[in-house]
């Protein structure tokens, strides 16, 4: 691969921080495309049902735009899937410890 000097010494100078979430803002992008396409959905069809302009939508696919996550949400649930998911995560919260009940009032 042909490499260019000055995009190389930019690349040196971003944080770990700042290029992992470059990586998984194109991340997300990619499932949402595998999405789309899965379900046969245009950029255009997926701004639709999102109320969203076309624009907008490029933007977030673009893999550059940090979508929030209440986005990221509202996307998940439009489409019926999840974008993104967490190690080790369940819907119903387990406690290695007896969760904390309030007191009755002695009064």
């Amino acid at each position: 691969m042909k490499t260019n000097r000055i995009m190389d010494e930019i690349r040196g100078t971003i944080s770990p921080e700042m290029k992992l979430q470059m990586e998984l803002s194109v991340a997300i992008a990619n499932r949402i495309y595998e999405i789309l396409e899965a379900k046969g959905m245009s950029q255009k069809d997926f701004a639709h049902l999102l109320g969203k302009t076309e624009t907008e939508v490029s933007r977030w696919l673009s893999g550059t735009h940090n979508l929030t996550m209440a986005t990221i949400c509202k996307i998940s649930v439009a489409l019926g899937e999840d974008i993104i998911k967490v190690a080790d995560y369940t819907a119903e919260p387990t406690y290695d410890f007896e969760p904390l009940v309030a007191a009755e009032s002695a009064y």
